[in-house]
């Protein structure tokens, strides 16, 4: 994965995460979590855990889509719970 990664969504729960992030990978997108060796160390016990999802940003745009997409079918509310003000990462 080369260039810039940034974030565009963010959990508390790592199984969601991972699953966001299985769903960009089945959709061809490069993706990768941070924070959830945090989160594992905590044992979930710790409310304010902050995984960050985060692809190649020429990819960004397509990745939301994707799992906004996936989460209104899945949402009654039709809440995405995507980071609407994806944050900019240092270059991997």
């Amino acid at each position: 994965m080369n260039g810039r990664l940034i974030t565009i969504a963010r959990f508390t729960d790592s199984i969601q995460a991972e699953l966001a992030r299985q769903t960009l990978e089945d959709f061809g997108i490069d993706a990768v979590l941070t924070g959830q060796n945090t989160a594992a160390a905590f044992g979930g016990v710790f409310a304010a855990l902050d995984i960050q999802l985060q692809v190649p940003e020429d990819q960004a745009q397509r990745a939301i889509e994707i799992l906004q997409s996936k989460d209104q079918s899945t949402r009654p509310d039709g809440s995405a719970g995507v980071d609407e003000d994806r944050t900019m990462n240092t270059e991997q």
